[in-house]
């Protein structure tokens, strides 16, 4: 059996099972291959069929309403060009490629003559700044660098030997030029086929409490392993996917390059240059979006527009990335009559544990795992197996699904995957049922007054009250109860940020929480982010404590105890 077939039979049974979780989990497995390339055993494969071969693989629409369509048999040949070009301009198998462009065709056309050439790819957010450029280069060995004109500039204060590949603009001195591929000739082979365990990807992770770190994935490990992706978002050969999602991290090549691909249906992006959610449901209205992921704070930004203006919803709703509370979810069911189901991976797997379509939703919950996914929920001090504990997933057998390991830091790994598992960093709960829901990050949990708190369970909470659009929960600095939990809150357009508003929030949250888990600070700030969109609840901890060790109580803070109504309600 070729590599294309067994791929193929792997995938259509995850299809066939769509609706049939259980059925799944105990029929698949991952399909064994010596040597596989998803450019050439895979989108090539399905290029040549006639029925799909001038469909449109993928869809690029701008933030003026024009479109480009470029279909599989297109985008099979130009890789190969471009293949073809960067070879005779000296690129060789194993060289690694910083790859720093936006929402353009040249991204996926680089990414699939990377597959074909052999090279390392280094996908990048175009967001970064030179001394950000400077680390991957140098921590990743990159050798070539692909980007726009527009960040060209970024490179003049990056030392190194690396050659340039710009894309659009006039053309920049000492640079090689994109527009120069449409020349080569649509031939390349490689001499011998890409290895299972070679390199192929070398993601850099968000970062949201240390440095990031370098995953390296294989020629099997995301393409193959972004079956289980397929599986839980439940698209379809035919659909059209729309994945709200940057270039340069791993959530983009699950969303708009794996998943949609392996199912043979349509990827579809809408660049724009600030968030409109009128316009984007536009815009899923024209080209008749089937499919839908986004992050938690783009739903949460839509649920403030009347949804109710799209007529013809997605079937298939995702979101992946920080956990969605039940007022999100509610309301979008509501309007749209679909439930978004919460998926849960890292940039070191794919998706480990989510909500499949056949599967009833329990708000709020992850779900269960994913079919080639064993978990384990491990005590974080003992390691013994418990109900709430660190999600640990089994590596004997290892999930394809999972990372080579962290690139040159063979130490990392070892912490990693000791003790005969993988350890994500976070915590979760199962229930009777093998549901797990998300508790936080093991760094982000604390305790107050004896009491473990879930950060991610108090903001669901602050999140249902109608002036908050974004909320962090970190622990405030307490003489009497070690801390206490302390609200950052971005508030929703029409709310003022003073006292009646917090009083509120705070009474609220008095209302609906515990008494040992009420939030008992509040302050009306921005949210610090990684570039890839997370909440980095480390930099507030972190200011909390250094304010509070240098006597000092942040002007815009309000209490529980400065609201006579709210100390006589205890």
């Amino acid at each position: 059996m070729s590599n294309t077939e067994k791929f193929r039979a792997a995938r259509d049974l995850l299809l066939a099972a769509r609706d049939d979780y259980q059925r799944a989990r105990e029929e698949f497995t991952w399909p064994e291959f010596t040597d596989f390339n998803f450019a050439y055993d895979w989108f090539d494969a399905v290029a040549k069929d006639p029925q799909r071969a001038d469909e449109p693989a993928l869809i690029l629409t701008e933030q003026d309403g024009t479109s480009a369509r470029y279909s599989w048999s297109e985008l099979s040949t130009r890789s190969t060009q471009v293949a073809r070009w960067l070879s005779d301009e000296g690129l060789q198998r194993g060289d690694a490629i910083i790859v720093m462009l936006g929402n353009e065709v040249a991204l996926w056309e680089t990414m699939l003559a990377g597959m074909k050439l052999g090279a390392v790819i280094i996908p990048t957010t175009t967001q970064v700044t030179s001394e950000d450029l400077a680390d991957r280069i140098e921590r990743g060995k990159a050798t070539w660098v692909i980007t726009s004109h527009d960040h060209l500039e970024k490179l003049t204060e990056v030392p190194g030997a690396y050659a340039i590949v710009q894309v659009g603009g006039a053309r920049y001195p000492g640079t090689l030029h994109f527009d120069d591929s449409h020349q080569a000739p649509a031939e390349f082979a490689l001499e011998t086929p890409t290895r299972k365990d070679e390199n192929l990807l070398l993601y850099f992770t968000s970062g949201t409490t240390s440095q990031p770190k370098l995953v390296q994935h294989t020629h099997t490990s995301y393409p193959v392993g972004h079956l289980a992706t397929m599986f839980w978002i439940g698209v379809e050969p035919g659909d059209v996917h729309l994945n709200v999602a940057s270039p340069g991290w791993g959530k983009h090549a699950w969303s708009n390059f794996f998943g949609p691909w392996i199912a043979e249906a349509t990827v579809f992006v809408f660049n724009y240059d600030r968030f409109d959610a009128q316009a984007l449901m536009e815009q899923m209205a024209t080209e008749n979006v089937t499919s839908f992921c986004a992050p938690p704070t783009v739903w949460r930004y839509l649920i403030q527009a009347d949804l109710t203006t799209l007529k013809t919803p997605p079937r298939k709703l995702v979101s992946a990335g920080e956990p969605l509370n039940a007022e999100v979810i509610d309301q979008v069911r509501t309007a749209w009559g679909q439930v978004i189901r919460d998926g849960y991976g890292q940039t070191e797997t794919t998706v480990q544990i989510a909500n499949s379509p056949g599967e009833t939703v329990k708000v709020g919950a992850m779900g269960r795992p994913m079919p080639g996914y064993d978990i384990e929920l491990r005590n974080p001090t003992t390691g013994h197996v418990a109900e709430v504990g660190e999600i640990c997933l089994r590596i004997d057998p290892r999930p394809v699904g999972l990372m080579k390991g962290y690139f040159d830091d063979q130490a990392k790994t070892d912490e990693a995957l000791r003790d005969g598992v993988y350890h994500t960093g976070d915590i979760a709960e199962r229930d009777e049922e093998g549901i797990l829901t998300y508790i936080g990050r093991a760094d982000d949990v604390f305790k107050s007054s004896d009491y473990k708190l879930s950060p991610f369970e108090l903001e669901s909470v602050v999140l249902e009250h109608p002036a908050v659009a974004e909320v962090a929960v970190v622990p405030s600095p307490d003489p009497l109860k070690l801390s206490v939990p302390k609200a950052f809150v971005i508030l929703a357009a029409g709310y003022e940020a003073n006292a009646g508003t917090a009083e509120d929030v705070l009474g609220f949250c008095r209302e609906h929480l515990a008494p040992y888990k009420r939030i008992r600070r509040l302050e009306f700030s921005d949210l610090p982010k990684t570039i890839s969109g997370k909440i980095r609840r480390v930099e507030l901890r972190l200011a909390e404590e250094e304010q509070h060790a240098a006597g000092k109580v942040p002007p815009k803070e309000f209490r529980d105890t400065d609201s006579p109504a709210l100390k006589n309600r205890g």
